[in-house]
Order: structure tokens, then C-alpha cells, then sequence
């Protein structure tokens, strides 16, 4: 199915075959004849299957008509919600790509850049408008922006948006937009949190579901290495990116302190590194992206910041340092690879600590990812995962085997006896029964005791026969 099929203008069209699209990705062939309908939206779709396009040009569709509002404003027409700022700058570019032969004025509202240049763009009527919602709130309560005039609000990426915690700044700039406007979720995920946002802020929407995630693992080839501890991980790693096939990577560590670490001990082995993570500011941000789209970087050491919306083509590899908490990253992850038709390596190391998150990842991708060996590198502890319940299910107990597995604590695994061998537990049949325990018939009633009588251990005397207590007024 080519694009003119989909009723856009002339303008849209030839920007589109200037980038060298043919034919839409099926969340596209399905989002934009029901978003250019007027229907609310519920788009779920992984990294990688295009989505960006999939609201941007029924928005540009919409700009392409003026406004049917009599309402005097320089407030946007279409609002884009976006979780991290790499994410905005891709759809901020997007936008300018298919509208290139269009007269529009777009913009984005972002954390981390000078306030001095958003408020120059509020301060001028704008078309559209892409902001991360921390950012928004902050120029919404200063009365620096009105949304009286929009007609079309995307939300992109809302379950991530809803994990970093931006659920009441979302609902607080939807209750400031018209309640008559159309609005689009798109969404990698769809749980009660999901349906729930759905419900407050959509009116009788569309359902469309695409299954990306299987196409993006399609393109990729996925490997394992299991890993003993850092040092370990360090030396698979400096194996790894010798390779001169691995021409551009990113390589993704579990914190941000751990990042810069890596980053500096890759630049000081020689290699053309840099770090990306959340605490930099949005222009060194930029900057190093545009090193490693101009190939000045050739390794990214990067946290999940970079897991969604940092698109940069010709990156061969993705190596999972430390493996991500949640299953849904690691698509995201290995999706930065493999994209617009290329193929891609992922590679990941797991250590024992980390064997919940691998279980998590192979249950939610429907497949064991294939294990590999380094000779001269090999782990003094390997892996062991069974088939017996599904992917990535190892037995219980038994996660690790080799020279050193079961040895806590100066534990002789070898003299271990197997399960069917412990011995039998201490029989206790000769016990005497409940009836033929001691019994106390003997022993006297309560009130038949004397209290003359010397108790065994006691003292003795009647206690009517013990001397009055003397008195203090006496």
C-alpha cells in the first residue's frame, strides 16, 4: 500500500518520497486514516515500527487547514507529550522533515535548555508544539503558555511517562486543554494504569495494536555471555569492542555513576567514548549525539535515557552491560540497532544477581536468548537454564553449575546426598500416648494445701502468724 492511498496532501507526499519511504509500517497504515478521521487513538506499537510518523502526519494534516477556533491566541493547535528529551528532539525533527514544504512554526519545550528561547517561542503564535510535561507545568503555571486553541493532543510513549511519575503533571495539561479536542496515546505497553489514563482523558477511542515487538527482534541477532562479577564483565567487554566490525555501539550500564566510570576508562584505553545519562544538561546532551551521528563517538555509554527516542542510524551494536529491571527496556534497548531495515548484533552480559531480570526478559520476548563462550574468557560459573516451563526458565536452585556452584559457606558439595538419599527423619514411636503420660492425681486441690506447710524451695509459716508491719505514725 504506497502513501497516496492514505489521503495526504501534496506537500506531505513529496517530503515523504524525498526521504525515500515507499510504502507505510503497519502501525501507520493503520493510526493515520483513523487519527485524520477524528478519532481518539489507542496506539500500541514497540520502538522501531514507526510510530513517530504515525501521529505526525495526520498532525501535519491537520496544520494544513486553518483553524475552524474564533479564539484569539498564540497558543499551539496540536500538542505532543513526550517523556525524555531525546524523544522530543526526534519528533521535533520529524515534524520539520515531513513538513519541510509546508509553512508551519513548531517548537519544542524542554528540561535543560536556557528559558530564554522557549519564552521567545511562546511569546509568537506556533502551530505545534513538542514539551516533556516538567517542563510544560513550569511555563503553564507562569501563565507563559495558553492552550485554549488545541485541537489534537499525542501522547507518546504515555506508559513511560506514567513510570517517571509524570501522571499528575499529564492530567493537569490535559484539564487545561479544550474538552471537544481529539487525542492520541501511543503506548509500548496497555495495563490498568494505561486503561485508566485512557479513561480519563479519551472519549470512545480506536484500538489499534501492532505486534512490533517480534519484527524488531527479527532484525536482531541476540547473544548471552554469562559473567562472574565487574571485572569480568570489563574483560568480555575490552574483547568485545576490539572488534573493527563493531563500527558504532552503545553500550548500556545500569547507573549513571557507573556510566561516566565506564566512559573514562574507555577513553583512557584509547577509544573514542562518551557518556549520556539524565544528570547532563540538555546541550552536552546534543552535543554528544551529534558526535556519534558524525562519528567522532564510536562508543555511547548510556543509561535508559537513550533506550527510547535516540535515533542515530549505522549502530551495529547494543551491549547490555548491566542487564535493565524491566523486560519492556530491554526491547527498547536492543531496538537502538537493527532499524530501518539494517540488522543488528545485541549482546548481554548476566551475572547471578541478575538472573530475575534475564528470566523476566526471555518470558517477555517468548524466546531463550542464545548463550555464548569467549575462549580464554570463559566464566568460572556458567548459566543453566532449563526448557521444562517455558523460556527462561531455569530449575529452581540450580542457576549456576561448574567449579564453584554450591560451595557457600566450606559446604562439600561432592558428599551432598541427592534429594531421594537424605536420611529418614527421627521416628518418634516410641513416645509414650497421650493416655499413658505422667498424671497429677496426686497432687492436692487448691485450698488443700497448709499454710504452715514448708514449701521445697520456699519459705515456711502461716501468714496470719508474721509480724505486723509497723507502723510509721507510731
Amino acid at each position: 500500500m504506497p502513501f497516496s492511498k492514505l489521503q495526504l496532501n501534496e506537500p506531505i507526499l513529496k517530503a515523504i518520497k524525498l526521504c525515500g519511504y515507499a510504502a507505510p509500517t503497519p502501525i501507520q497504515e493503520k493510526a493515520i486514516p483513523e487519527a485524520m478521521a477524528g478519532h481518539d487513538l489507542i496506539a500500541t506499537a514497540q520502538t522501531g515500527t514507526g510510530k513517530t510518523a504515525a501521529f505526525v502526519l495526520p498532525a501535519l494534516m491537520r496544520l494544513s487547514v486553518p483553524s475552524m477556533s474564533t479564539k484569539r491566541s498564540k497558543g499551539p493547535r496540536v500538542l505532543v507529550l513526550t517523556p525524555t528529551r531525546e524523544l522530543a528532539n526526534q519528533i521535533t525533527t520529524a515534524v520539520s522533515t515531513y513538513g519541510k514544504f509546508m509553512r508551519i512554526r513548531s517548537g519544542a519545550i524542554l528540561g535543560g535548555m536556557p528559558y530564554f528561547e522557549q519564552q521567545r517561542l511562546l511569546s509568537q503564535p506556533v502551530d505545534l508544539i513538542v514539551a516533556t510535561p516538567g517542563r510544560l507545568i513550569d511555563h503553564l503555571e507562569r501563565g507563559r503558555i495558553d492552550f485554549s486553541r488545541v485541537e489534537l493532543l499525542v501522547l507518546d510513549e504515555a506508559d513511560r511517562m506514567l513510570d517517571m511519575g509524570f501522571s499528575e503533571a499529564v492530567d493537569q495539561i490535559a484539564a487545561a486543554t479544550p474538552e471537544n479536542r481529539q487525542t492520541l496515546m501511543f503506548t509500548a505497553t496497555m495495563d490498568n494504569s494505561m486503561a485508566k489514563l485512557a479513561q480519563r482523558l479519551l472519549n470512545n477511542p480506536v484500538r489499534v495494536e501492532i505486534a512490533g515487538k517480534k519484527t524488531t527482534l527479527e532484525a536482531i541477532e541476540q547473544r548471552l555471555h554469562a559473567a562472574d562479577d565487574m571485572q569480568h564483565k570489563n574483560r568480555l567487554l575490552n574483547h568485545l569492542i576490539a572488534d573493527s566490525g563493531m563500527t558504532r555501539a552503545i553500550i548500556f550500564s545500569g547507573t549513571k555513576r557507573n556510566a561516566d566510570q565506564l566512559a573514562n576508562e574507555l577513553s583512557a584505553q584509547g577509544h573514542s567514548a562518551a557518556a549520556l545519562h539524565g544528570d547532563m544538561n540538555q546541550n552536552a546532551r546534543n552535543k554528544t549525539i551529534m558526535k556519534m551521528r558524525n562519528g567522532k563517538i564510536r562508543l555511547l555509554v548510556a543509561t535508559d535515557v537513550a533506550a527510547r527516542g535516540l535515533d542515530v542510524s549505522g549502530i551495529t551494536h547494543v551491549i547490555n552491560y548491566d542487564l535493565p529491571k524491566n523486560a519492556e527496556d530491554y526491547v527498547h534497548r536492543i531496538g537502538r540497532t537493527g532499524r530501518a531495515g539494517a540488522t543488528g548484533i545485541a549482546i548481554s552480559f548476566a551475572s547471578g544477581k541478575e538472573m530475575d531480570s534475564l528470566r523476566s526478559i526471555e518470558r517477555y520476548i517468548g524466546q531463550t536468548i542464545p548463550q555464548q563462550v569467549i575462549t580464554g574468557l570463559e566464566p568460572k560459573r556458567t548459566l543453566r537454564r532449563t526448557s521444562g516451563s517455558g523460556p527462561s526458565a531455569p530449575s529452581a536452585g540450580k542457576r549456576w553449575q561448574g567449579a564453584t556452584a554450591g560451595k557457600r559457606y566450606g559446604q562439600n558439595t561432592s558428599a551432598k546426598p541427592s534429594f531421594g538419599a537424605k536420611p529418614a527423619r527421627k521416628s518418634y514411636d516410641t513416645k509414650p500416648a497421650f493416655g499413658d503420660r505422667k498424671t497429677y492425681d496426686a497432687k492436692p486441690a487448691f485450698g488443700d494445701r497448709k499454710w504452715g506447710a514448708k514449701k521445697e524451695g520456699g519459705k515456711s509459716g502461716d501468714f496470719n502468724s508474721r509480724p505486723a508491719r509497723p507502723s510509721r505514725w507510731a
